[in-house]
């Protein structure tokens, strides 16, 4: 638990005690522990018969849930502290600015 405030004090120190994104903050550290929880559980059951026939335990379909919502939080950061705006624009963004917005 204690490296969990650790980690919150270090995200709001990053996006500057923001306090709308405190419970944004409050999931990820959240998700965090729970995918490292999940991390020590098996994700693949293997038939003890045939080993060719295997299987995606829950432990692995959480996993991946959560790293979906975890991946969401951290695009959010990222554009709450301005990492993504510089980022170069995609082929698909190129096309719609020079055809569409003209």
């Amino acid at each position: 638990m204690a490296s969990d405030s650790i980690r919150k004090k270090e995200l709001c120190a990053m996006l500057n005690n923001d306090p709308v994104l405190i419970r944004t903050v409050d999931e990820m550290v959240l998700l965090e522990e729970r995918l490292t929880q999940l991390k020590e559980l098996p994700f693949i059951k293997v038939h003890p018969d045939d080993p060719t026939r295997q299987k995606a335990t829950p432990a692995s379909k959480i996993y991946k849930e959560l790293l979906q919502q975890y991946t969401n939080i951290v695009r959010i950061m990222m554009k709450a502290t301005g990492a993504d705006e510089h980022d170069e624009d995609s082929p698909l963004r190129k096309w719609y600015k020079e055809n569409m917005e003209e």
